[in-house]
């Protein structure tokens, strides 16, 4: 098969997933003909779709397309062969499922780590007692007024824009719509909507604080997902014609790296200080707190990442009801009830089931990669690379482990 009638075929079984599962589709930028012939057709059957994606896979080697699309490409198939098989109602352990999806092999977190983590924020956290009700304390003293978040959002969307803008470059015609919503079980969710243009929904409902906010405007939009979306756009998709970067599909291995980048996007573009960085812009908007210790909680809480997915695990494969789940939540990340409630309903979404992996796993996989870049290259080169190259989590792991030159095309 052409490498152009291949990939015209992946975008086509992207779309046809969603005609399943409704949002399969996070994003697409491509023809808008494709589209609707794929809305005209009869609806698909999720075991055919399995055997167009194995088909597509056996095809892909003898398409000739450089190595890093082929492995871009095997991936996502990969990952929707598996999509079509759970779909038709296949049984499979969430680990395996996780492992298709995204390109992971998921181990279950180590309790002692969350103890010593726990005692690093018994060191740090205000006050004694019970670490559960003291962060919580922390976060209500911190929580942003509803009537000022609007302000907040859009501040340290201006302060991070200029900074990626210098740093990045992006196209200049680029936008974010900021809408703040409720009702939603996620903090914030970014649609990108094409021509370098997204949508963020900002959820009234999750309490945001101020010390979580500057991480959250960066993970949507500046240097996350807007910022990715209109890089690729302008370089893998207008100038390569790498149409396969048209469409953004959930429970694939390109949501990893997404998220990952996203979730380390305050880091890449501030970096150390970003807490009094952040303390500064909010402080003109009457919305003060403390930078410095707002920073010690984060690496604290940051040793607790593993502990959504253990959740995961106890939800999907242990046969834990969702009681005992969002008690262990509240147990070791210290989520308040409300909070742990909202996160157990994600996990549950049949749409979201696995998805909760992508921020664990890549998160761990890029901050490793990141801070691992050789000497005289600096960081926001890697970082960029996520922005523009079509890489995969095993292509990470094997520059992590030496096995491939650094910066290969």
């Amino acid at each position: 098969m052409a490498p152009s009638a291949l990939v015209t075929e992946y975008v086509r079984l992207g779309l046809r997933f969603d005609r399943l599962v409704p949002g399969f589709t996070d994003a697409y930028t491509g023809d808008p003909e494709l589209r609707r012939k794929v809305r005209d057709e009869t609806r698909p059957d999720p075991a055919a779709l399995a055997a167009r994606a194995r088909g597509l896979l056996a095809e892909l080697p003898g398409a000739e397309l450089e190595r890093r699309r082929e492995a871009f490409l095997r991936a996502q198939l990969t990952a929707l062969e598996c999509a079509g098989r759970k779909l038709a109602g296949e049984r499979m352990s969430f680990a395996d499922e996780a492992g298709a999806y995204f390109q992971v092999r998921i181990t279950p977190g180590d309790p002692d780590d969350y103890r010593r983590a726990h005692r690093e924020l018994d060191e740090v956290l205000p006050g004694r007692g019970d670490l559960g009700a003291r962060i919580t304390s922390l976060r209500e003293r911190n929580r942003i007024p509803p009537e000022r978040l609007r302000h907040c959002v859009l501040a340290l969307s201006s302060a991070l824009r200029d900074r990626v803008r210098a740093r990045f470059r992006l196209p200049p015609q680029e936008t974010v719509d900021y809408r703040i919503v409720t009702g939603e079980v996620w903090g914030g969710f970014n649609q990108y909507l094409g021509d370098f243009r997204s949508r963020v929904a900002i959820n009234a409902d999750a309490g945001h604080s101020a010390a979580e906010l500057p991480h959250l405007v960066a993970h949507e939009s500046y240097p996350g997902h807007h910022t990715e979306h209109c890089r690729k756009e302008a370089g893998l998709v207008d100038r390569q014609r790498h149409l396969e970067h048209t469409i953004f599909l959930i429970n694939t291995p390109q949501c990893l790296l997404a998220e990952g980048l996203a979730d380390l996007g305050l880091h890449a573009v501030v970096g150390r200080g970003w807490g009094a960085w952040a303390a500064e812009i909010l402080a003109d908007l009457g919305v003060a707190f403390d930078g410095e210790l707002a920073e010690r909680v984060e690496a604290a809480m940051g040793r607790l990442l593993a502990v959504r997915q253990d959740a995961l695990v106890m939800l999907h494969d242990g046969g834990k009801d969702e009681t005992e789940v969002v008690n262990f939540l509240r147990r070791w990340q210290l989520l308040p009830d409300g909070t742990a409630r909202r996160l157990v309903r994600f996990m549950a979404d049949p749409l979201w089931r696995a998805y909760t992996t992508t921020y664990v796993e890549g998160y761990k996989l890029l901050r490793t990669w990141l801070e691992l870049a050789p000497a005289g290259t600096a960081g926001c080169e890697r970082y960029r690379r996520l922005l523009d190259e079509p890489l995969v989590p095993e292509t990470i792991r094997e520059e992590i482990a030496g096995q491939i030159p650094i910066f290969t095309r």
